[in-house]
């Protein structure tokens, strides 16, 4: 009897061990920041969660200011940015040497707009600066008619919407506009949050798409998957080569491509997407950043350093596959790499 209560005594013992050492390996990784790739980011850490039941993905859409700064403070184990860090952003973290930045997913910014009748709209960059600048004020303005012969433009006024709040797609548009029109870059420039001199103003992705849908005449900057999702017409914009092109995942990914040569650093990935050339590039887009520290042991634990790594480097490969049908571009497969090599340097320990 004593020796059957010993075997028992010893099996359980040996189970919760086990159920200890399997509860040890269970990892949550904390990460926040921008907001644009949020949908694509829940969808990563739900897929990965299947594949690696161990392994949980908390993120936390919060703005990309919010995740520079968690990064930096060393509350998180990684950080989303549309904007790529800054001088100054960077030296607060520690110096560029200190991080690997790289793309996660690209996406499309497109001038959504409601005219009535108009289905196929054409525009450049000089055209929309204007728009943005109050110096073209009616749809059938000659800028407008030059760039669609034949289009039959209405007499109507023209309604500007703007982001009111600090993000990455005002980071993204007034940088494009910036370095097509000289006009531009004088009276407003570019920032996350600019001032501009008129229009209608919205809090948001949601709040421009609301305001496009609203009044009739309005244009509007807005993220892909907003006016899809909204079935909002937006146009094709004319590139560098001079061809229009509709916003797609092939166009933003040709853009990415092109973009690879201004990838110096190894470990600091990032590239304006904005005006690139190639007659298939979108003109209006951007690589969004995932954040980490090169050296891991910051995240005081070895398997969540790991974990860390083999997640962002399964994203950025298996995980693009998803990118397209969330209205997001692939990284193309030269981006591909350069993010596996920056991955690879990180110092996770033992």
């Amino acid at each position: 009897m004593r020796s059957m209560i010993h075997l028992l005594c010893v099996l359980g013992l040996m189970a919760f061990v086990g159920l200890a050492s399997v509860a040890a390996d269970d990892v949550t990784l904390h990460g926040s920041g921008a907001t644009f790739p949020n949908p694509i980011y829940q969808r990563w850490a739900a897929e990965y969660n299947k594949l690696h039941p161990n392994v949980k993905v908390d993120y936390a859409s919060i703005g990309s200011g919010g995740g520079i700064k968690a990064i930096t403070d060393k509350v998180v184990d990684f950080a989303g940015s549309d904007a790529p860090m800054n001088k100054a952003e960077l030296e607060k973290a520690g110096g560029a040497v200190g991080l690997i930045e790289v793309p996660a997913v690209a996406g499309a910014v497109v001038m959504a707009y409601n005219v009535p009748g108009l289905d196929d709209l054409k525009l450049d960059g000089p055209t929309i600066a204007d728009i943005y600048l109050g110096k073209v004020t009616k749809w059938n303005d000659a800028k407008i008619a030059a760039l669609n012969p034949g289009a039959q433009l209405p007499d109507l006024e023209i309604k500007a919407a703007h982001r009111t709040d600090g993000s990455g797609t005002n980071f993204i548009f007034t940088n494009y506009l910036s370095e097509v029109s000289a006009d531009f870059k004088d009276k407003v420039g570019v920032g996350k949050q600019v001032e501009f001199p008129g229009g209608v103003g919205g809090k948001g992705n949601e709040g421009v798409t609301a305001a496009v849908q609203q009044t009739k005449g309005t244009v509007g900057y807005v993220e892909t998957a907003f006016a899809n999702q909204n079935k909002l017409p937006y146009a094709s914009l004319k590139n560098k080569d001079g061809q229009f092109v509709k916003p797609s995942a092939e166009a933003v990914s040709a853009a990415g491509e092109a973009a690879i040569a201004d990838m110096a650093s190894k470990n600091v990935l990032t590239a304006n997407l904005w005006n690139k050339a190639g007659a298939k590039s979108y003109p209006l887009a951007s690589f969004t950043y995932i954040i980490i520290y090169k050296d891991l042991s910051v995240l005081k634990d070895a398997n969540k350093a790991k974990a860390v790594v083999d997640f962002l480097k399964w994203a950025t490969t298996e995980g693009q596959k998803m990118a397209e049908s969330m209205d997001y571009a692939p990284l193309s497969p030269a981006v591909q790499a350069k993010v596996q090599e920056a991955l690879d340097i990180a110092v996770i320990g033992k």
